[in-house]
């Protein structure tokens, strides 16, 4: 049987980033995250892809040493691909849904 999962818009966590597991494939992980904090600056060991479902997500990022940044928004994604620094800082509370390698940071 499918698992459905229709009370995404009120999931909360107990902590910032604490997340629901919704599936894994293929040794990646599907997520949705909640938080009202940033995380960490990091570089993932696989790709990472991050979309905004509720809320607002300034993305921090690095190329060549200069920190840029962009604000992404609900159906926004960014994609991080092996050894792309980034951060995530949220605007208020925002839930994401983050597939990447399981395990990864």
């Amino acid at each position: 049987m499918p698992d459905i999962y229709q009370d995404n818009r009120s999931f909360t966590a107990s902590r910032a980033w604490g997340a629901r597991d919704f599936a894994e494939i293929e040794g990646a992980t599907v997520r949705l995250h909640w938080t009202d904090q940033p995380y960490i600056w990091h570089v993932n060991d696989g790709a990472e892809v991050f979309v905004v479902l509720d809320g607002a997500v300034e993305m921090k990022y690095r190329l060549n040493g200069q920190e840029h940044s962009v604000r992404l928004g609900p159906t926004d994604v960014f994609v991080a691909d092996v050894g792309d620094e980034h951060v995530a800082h949220p605007i208020g509370a925002a839930r994401i849904l983050v597939v990447e390698r399981k395990g990864s940071v």
